[in-house]
């Protein structure tokens, strides 16, 4: 006998962030405006979902912009590019398209005006990931990178009052402020940016998953595996009661996650299109569940601009 819960719950916030729907109509505008092919450095968001339908429609994914023919389009994804890239891009004749998050660019900016003023610039993010590769390319000589709070005690810096911090966007809030509490400990005069950089899509997914672990035996998370944020979804439903798992779709759903499961919670990562949450939803109506619910957290209006090539191309056509 296949395993019912009794109850689905939806965590609301879920899914797109404001950064990521910008980013994914950054590429799909430049399909309609240009043609394929357009090339795209990168992943544009971390889904495989999302990249197999762009690359249906013709778009072309490259690790690097030197990969792009001479005088091509190319998309930089959300997660941001370090200077150098622009230079080559520049250097190629390339047409570019910049689809970084506007609250990564914030935390570029961050970093150049840190760097400046003679800090040392603390990093907190994990190693080798997009974001923390472009947002180190703005001062890699001023900047070092941390991932825990191990890390914070043994740093050493040339001037412990002339120290400043910054982080990746989509961390775990509450790791990220310990890690930032250990550094306050150690450097009295360090100096941080006026607002938090863990996006507001980060810090309200991972509120709403606290709530919703609370409340479930289960908490099943679509994200894709090199999702930072979707895997920090997974970490903070586990930290506060629930079993949790990430999966790229339903079919990955295992029977043995469903056995004595009461109430299942359903979440994504701010990169995963809502279809996948409601084809999840879909493959637990058709075993037998009819109690479907909203857990409703917080709610979202944040809307971004696309960027400024692709309004003023667009223009015309309006």
């Amino acid at each position: 006998m296949a395993a019912v819960p009794a109850k689905l719950l939806l965590a609301a916030p879920r899914g797109y962030c404001a950064g990521v729907d910008r980013a994914v109509q950054t590429v799909e505008r430049a399909l309609e405006l240009y043609g394929a092919p357009v090339y795209v450095r990168k992943e544009i968001v971390h889904n495989k979902h999302v990249v197999e339908q762009l690359r249906a429609r013709g778009a072309v994914f490259v690790e690097s912009e030197t990969e792009v023919p001479e005088g091509a389009t190319v998309v930089f994804s959300a997660h941001g590019v370090a200077p150098t890239v622009h230079a080559n891009a520049e250097r190629q004749g390339l047409q570019t398209i910049d689809a970084t998050c506007p609250l990564v660019t914030k935390v570029h900016v961050e970093a150049k005006k840190f760097a400046a003023e003679g800090y040392t610039i603390v990093l907190v993010g994990h190693a080798g990931h997009e974001e923390v590769e472009g947002t180190m390319g703005e001062a890699p000589e001023h900047i070092v990178l941390i991932e825990n709070e191990a890390d914070a005690d043994a740093l050493e810096v040339a001037d412990p009052t002339k120290v400043a911090y910054i982080s990746q966007t989509t961390l775990s809030v509450d790791e990220t402020r310990a890690i930032i509490n250990r550094l306050r400990e150690r450097f009295p005069h360090i100096v941080g940016p006026r607002t938090d950089d863990i996006c507001y899509a980060t810090t309200n997914r991972q509120a709403a998953v606290k709530q919703l672990a609370r409340r479930c035996d289960l908490v099943l998370v679509i994200g894709s595996r090199n999702s930072s944020n979707s895997n920090r979804l997974v970490e903070v439903a586990r930290e506060h009661g629930a079993e949790s798992h990430l999966l790229d779709n339903e079919t990955q759903v295992l029977e043995e996650w469903l056995q004595d499961k009461r109430v299942v919670g359903i979440t994504s990562g701010a990169s995963a299109p809502d279809e996948l949450v409601q084809r999840l939803v879909q493959y637990f109506r058709d075993r037998g569940i009819v109690d479907v619910r909203e857990l409703e957290v917080v709610q979202e209006d944040v809307r971004f601009m696309l960027p400024k090539v692709i309004r003023q191309a667009m223009a015309p056509a309006s």
